[in-house]
C-alpha cells in the first residue's frame, strides 16, 4: 500500500517537468511553422486541389482507413488557402503559448489534417510530430515560457476567479495534474519504444551486424543532398563501422539509462547522431522531431539554467520580481501539494 500511495501522490500532487513540456511545445510549434513556410511555394502540389493526389482520392482513402482532414471538406482553392494561412497562425500561437489549452487542440487538428491529406509522402518525422501534437493536448505546456504564463504573472493578485466548493476545486486540480503527468509519461514511453524498437530491428539486420549498414545508406541517391560529403564520409571505413555499432548500442540501451547520470552522455551522442542524419541524409524534419522529443528527459533544473544562460548571452538579466510588484515564482519542484490552499493563478491551467 505504501508503494501505491507514493505512486498516487507522484501522479496527482504536482505537475512534473513543466519546463520540459514547454520546450516540446516551442520546439514542435516552431518545427511545424518552419515546415509549412518552407513548403509554401509547393503547398498546392502537396496538399491543395492541384495535387496529383486529389481531394476526391483522399476522401476515398478516408472511407477505408477512417482518417479525416479539414483540407478535404471543400475542393475550393480559396478554402484551401484559408486553411493554410490558419495553419500558419495556429502553429505560431502554439509556439508562443497563447491560450494554450485551446490552441493545442487546434494544433493537433492541423497536424493530423495535413498528415492525412497526403499520407503517402510522409515519413517517420511526420509520424512523430503527429503523435507528439496529440500527446501535448493532455499536458499543461503553457505554464512556462509562454504568453499565458506572462499574462498570469502580470494579473497575479488582480484577477478574481469564480469561487468553487473546496472539494470541487481539489478534484479539478487533481484531475488536471493527473492528466498532465499521464501525458508526460506517455510521451516518455513513446520515445523509449521508438528507440528500443529501432535498435532491436537493427540487431536483426545482417548489414548492421557486419558494420556495413551506413555504407549502403550513404550511397542511396535519394538521401544524398551533398553527394561529395556522403562519398567522403563513406571513405572513412573504420569510423562508419564504429558509428554503426554505437548507434545500435545507444538505441537498445536508451530505455535502461534514463534513471542515472549515464543518460546525459547518451543524449549527447544521440544529438550528434540526429544532426548527422539531418546533414548527410537530408532529413531535417525527422532529426528535429527526434531532438525535440529527447529533450523531455532533461530535468527542469537544466532548462532553468539554460534560460538563465540565454538571458545573460542576450544581455537580458531577469528583473527582480519584487521590482515588478509580483510575488517571487516558486522554484521548480516546489508546486504545493493538492489540499486546502488554492494554487497561484499562474499555476492554473
Amino acid at each position: 500500500m505504501g508503494s501505491v500511495l507514493r505512486a498516487w501522490a507522484l501522479l496527482t500532487e504536482r505537475p512534473l517537468s513543466l519546463y520540459a513540456v514547454a520546450v516540446l511545445r516551442i520546439g514542435y510549434g516552431l518545427l511545424y511553422l518552419v515546415f509549412l513556410l518552407r513548403e509554401f511555394s509547393h503547398r498546392d502540389a502537396i496538399w491543395g486541389p492541384g495535387s496529383p493526389w486529389t481531394p476526391d482520392l483522399a476522401r476515398r482513402l478516408f472511407d477505408q482507413t477512417g482518417w479525416v482532414s479539414v483540407l478535404t471538406l471543400s475542393d475550393s482553392r480559396l478554402y484551401f488557402e484559408l486553411c493554410y494561412v490558419s495553419a500558419l497562425v495556429v502553429s505560431l500561437l502554439f509556439l508562443l503559448g497563447w491560450r494554450t489549452r485551446a490552441v493545442s487542440v487546434l494544433f493537433a487538428v492541423v497536424v493530423a489534417s495535413f498528415h492525412a491529406r497526403s499520407i503517402f509522402i510522409t515519413d517517420g518525422g511526420d509520424n512523430l510530430v503527429l503523435l507528439m501534437a496529440l500527446y501535448l493536448v493532455l499536458t499543461a505546456s503553457g505554464r512556462r515560457w509562454s504568453l499565458d504564463a506572462r499574462r498570469a504573472r502580470r494579473t497575479l493578485g488582480r484577477r478574481n476567479l469564480p469561487a468553487l466548493a473546496p472539494q470541487l476545486e481539489d478534484a479539478r486540480r487533481t484531475l488536471v495534474t493527473a492528466v498532465h503527468n499521464c501525458g508526460l509519461l506517455v510521451i516518455g514511453v513513446q520515445v523509449c519504444l521508438l528507440y528500443g524498437a529501432a535498435g532491436l530491428y537493427k540487431v536483426q539486420g545482417g548489414t548492421w551486424g557486419s558494420g556495413t549498414a551506413l555504407h549502403y545508406v550513404l550511397n542511396l541517391d535519394l538521401f544524398q543532398p551533398w553527394p561529395a560529403l556522403s562519398h567522403w564520409a563513406d571513405d572513412q571505413v573504420l569510423a562508419i563501422a564504429v558509428i554503426g555499432y554505437l548507434t545500435v548500442l545507444l538505441q537498445v540501451a536508451f530505455p535502461f539509462v534514463l534513471f542515472g547520470r549515464l543518460k546525459y552522455p547518451v543524449l549527447t551522442m544521440l544529438l550528434g547522431m540526429h544532426l548527422g542524419i539531418a546533414v548527410l541524409m537530408g532529413l531535417p524534419l525527422f532529426s528535429g522531431a527526434m531532438i525535440i522529443a529527447d529533450s523531455v528527459f532533461l530535468p527542469d533544473r537544466f532548462w532553468i539554467a539554460a534560460g538563465r544562460l540565454g538571458r545573460r548571452v542576450l544581455g537580458r538579466e531577469a528583473e527582480p520580481k519584487s521590482a515588478r510588484g509580483t510575488a517571487p515564482e516558486a522554484p521548480c519542484g516546489a508546486v504545493p501539494k493538492q489540499g486546502g490552499r488554492v494554487l497561484p493563478v499562474r499555476d492554473l491551467p
